[in-house]
């Protein structure tokens, strides 16, 4: 039951945002709309609103639509006209600017944008972050560069120019590059942290297979050894570390003027340690501060007492800085969505991650489980697919009647009626073939 009611909350919830987004735009704009409605089929339940709209919700939550006042409409349906105002027969969708015709279309989308902002921006203020370190492990014999290669403890910093911080964001880069031959260009900070250096790759159909796809770092030439970095995300209330100045967000560069390049380090370090204070070097924002810290003492796993700080690892943004990072975050992986879906057109990526209604009920059900956080996380991203889908040039999507209106402003007139029908034609055509796929790739993967 919970993959169900959890699926029905995610779908409304991303339906509800992207119609409301053509609705509101479509009402500053004075474009009567005869119906709002979340879901499609059959209506259950419905509303009228002062201004002749109909809210109604429909029994198949796949969907959802925004009946907009049309000359079309009129042409095929007259009886809808006949209880309108004169001032609302007059506001046709025809009838207004091409621009704001064109804000209506962008509206669904750019809503859903904005909320998938709006939920990362919540999710990064109300966790702790862990950052992490990419350090470069064992190095293959087959691993080729050209004059210089990174050595076992160097970080990795870059692919193709573009910052990695963590295993995601790096399956991200090396997935944008399947397909491609020529170099992938890795950026590297040496161990000592002294310097920065490139190192090409040559790469001929790089990721290539489906087995490759499914966990590219493995096809770099070398191990990654991911580890966190030593930003103190929590002071637990037990400890003495809070009240002898440590301060979450501090960076800790040096225990007992060692240094310390990750939280591993620190407790490695710790593991072996046998005196009850600590002095630590930590960079708090750009000051260097000396901190003399109390251990406790407490008994491990193993049934051995041992030393501990009372911290655990990871990074608290400010709301500003989440709101910043929601967005990037947002744009990031509009970009990557773009990019995959034109390698799956190219067949440079497989279709294997291409999940319909089946693996989305089952993903949202999943995450739902996880806790609330996940939930918000997989409505994100759901948020920014939708957002990216609706504008490719489909007739039938937001992108294809952009398209449409652009054709329509080199013409100087709307496209011709049997023109537009077929165009429609082969939208819903696509569509729909889109969605048999991909339910029968959800299926095989229960095969």
């Amino acid at each position: 039951m919970i993959y169900l009611i959890s699926a029905i909350i995610l779908l409304g919830v991303l339906i509800t945002i992207h119609e409301y987004g053509h609705f509101i735009v479509g009402r500053m704009c004075n474009i009567h709309i005869y119906r709002f409605s979340l879901g499609m089929g059959p209506i259950i339940y419905k509303r009228i609103d002062k201004q002749g709209t109909e809210f109604a919700l429909s029994a198949f939550p796949l969907g959802g639509y925004v009946a907009f006042h049309s000359d079309k409409v009129v042409k095929d349906d007259s009886e809808l006209a006949q209880g309108l105002t004169p001032e609302q027969k007059a506001n046709t969708f025809e009838s207004k600017p091409r621009w704001q015709r064109a804000l209506v279309m962008l509206a669904g989308p750019a809503a859903n944008f904005l909320l998938a902002i709006g939920i990362l921006a919540l999710i990064f203020a109300n966790s702790i972050e862990r950052q992490f370190i990419l350090e470069v492990g064992e190095i293959s014999d087959s691993y080729l560069v050209q004059n210089t290669q990174p050595r076992q403890g160097d970080e990795l910093i870059a692919i193709n120019n573009k910052s990695v911080s963590s295993l995601q964001e790096v399956r991200l880069e090396l997935l944008s590059f399947a397909g491609a031959s020529g170099y992938l260009d890795l950026t590297f900070k040496s161990k000592n942290g002294s310097r920065q250096f490139e190192v090409p790759i040559p790469v001929k159909n790089f990721l290539s297979s489906v087995e490759s796809q499914a966990n590219p770092e493995l096809f770099l030439g070398f191990n990654l050894a991911i580890k966190l970095q030593p930003i103190v995300g929590v002071i637990s209330n037990d400890s003495m570390a809070g009240q002898n100045g440590l301060k979450v967000n501090d960076r800790i560069l040096e225990v007992n003027s060692i240094i310390i390049k990750s939280f591993e380090d620190l407790a490695e370090y710790l593991n072996s340690y046998q005196d009850s204070e600590i002095d630590l070097k930590v960079q708090r924002s750009d000051q260097i501060i000396y901190l003399s810290i109390p251990l406790g003492t407490r008994i491990n796993s193993e049934g051995f007492e041992e030393k501990f700080i009372g911290i655990m690892p990871g990074m608290k943004r400010s709301l500003g800085s989440s709101i910043f990072k929601g967005i990037y975050e947002t744009y990031n992986l509009s970009v990557k969505t773009l990019t995959f879906v034109g390698k799956m057109i190219t067949q440079d990526l497989g279709t294997q991650n291409l999940s319909g209604p089946i693996g989305i009920v089952q993903m949202a059900g999943d995450t739902a489980k996880g806790g609330f956080l996940p939930f918000l996380y997989l409505m994100a991203l759901l948020s920014i697919s939708l957002g990216v889908l609706n504008l490719l040039p489909i007739p039938v999507l937001d992108g294809g009647q952009l398209v449409m209106l652009g054709v329509e402003a080199i013409r100087g007139s709307p496209m011709p009626e049997r023109m537009e029908n077929f165009f429609y034609m082969f939208g819903w055509i696509a569509v729909g073939s889109l969605m048999i796929f991909a339910i029968f790739n959800d299926i095989s993967k229960f095969l």
